[in-house]
């Protein structure tokens, strides 16, 4: 695959600041521009040498771009896609890494009319609970897996500058159909992180939220860990991803329905068995991943 001359990260937070210096370690990419709202975010980025220069949503930023990843939070999608359609070269390749994927999509339908055959879009499932440049690091996509769904109309050479890029950033690729994949992130990522942020605003809210905190140790630390992620781009999430997300709520909330009625009467012998299956599927899954 051709070396990425020029890439434009759009969003030079975890995921793109971590997308470029993957990228630069591989040896694969010449120089890198970026794009952002904060411009002491974009200056710490280049003190990093995560980017080699900044830039903005304009003709002489995009021009003659290889590649560009769009990195920012699923709402403010529609204004960088309509800035960007009119400035893209026949030869850029765009991707993007957002957590959800039809409202992407239909989005990219509407504005990158003349260059949807080179929209690849894509979800790379890893992250920390950290933001900003100061966040990223070259390892985060190793032997993670990334998620593509391509689009009918895309070019498989756009597929393929897209698919090479993960790879050389360590990445496992998969492809998947929209649909599919918000359903499945709702349930393994979208889910946990509501779980973790209601917790924590319910101790929170408690009249001794203070000395609650004061006896929290290690089970609520690092059940709520995922709390500490950015509460904008989890906000976009889940509006973005509702139907779905609304299904596992409530799916979730008939188990512990289920767990109540087990409690209440005293079922040991059920709590147990819960338990147990519970801890063995995590224990399967935990091999898997090894």
């Amino acid at each position: 695959m051709a070396r990425i001359e020029k890439l434009v990260i759009v969003g030079v937070g975890l995921i793109g600041g971590s997308f470029a210096l993957a990228l630069k370690e591989a040896g694969v990419v010449g120089r890198v521009v970026g794009v952002g709202r904060g411009a002491s975010n974009i200056r710490r980025a280049l003190e990093l040498g995560i980017i080699d220069s900044g830039g903005s949503l304009d003709r002489e930023t995009l021009k003659d771009a290889d590649l560009v990843l769009l990195a920012v939070p699923v709402r403010q999608m529609p204004a960088v896609m309509r800035s960007m359609a009119p400035l893209l070269d026949s030869g850029t390749v765009v991707t993007d890494a957002g957590s959800t994927k039809q409202d992407v999509v239909e989005l990219a339908r509407r504005e990158f009319k003349a260059s949807l055959a080179r929209f690849v879009p894509g979800h790379p499932i890893a992250g920390t609970e950290k933001s900003g440049a100061e966040a990223a690091f070259a390892a985060l996509f190793r032997e993670r897996k990334v998620v593509l769904t391509p689009l009918a109309e895309n070019e498989r050479g756009a597929i393929a500058r897209v698919r090479a890029a993960w790879e050389q950033c360590g990445a496992r690729v998969f492809e998947m159909q929209p649909q599919e994949h918000d359903a499945v992130l709702a349930a393994v990522s979208h889910l946990p992180h509501v779980l973790a942020f209601a917790l924590v605003d319910l101790v929170a809210g408690s009249k001794d939220a203070e000395r609650l905190f004061s006896f929290a140790a290690g089970g609520f630390r690092d059940f709520t860990r995922i709390a500490s992620s950015s509460p904008e781009m989890w906000r976009d999430i889940c509006l973005a991803n509702r139907e779905a997300l609304l299904a596992e709520l409530d799916r979730y909330r008939s188990e512990l329905a289920a767990v109540r009625v087990l409690i209440e009467s005293g079922d040991a012998d059920g709590l147990r068995a819960l338990f147990s299956r519970a801890r063995e599927a995590r224990e399967r899954w935990l091999k898997g991943v090894e």
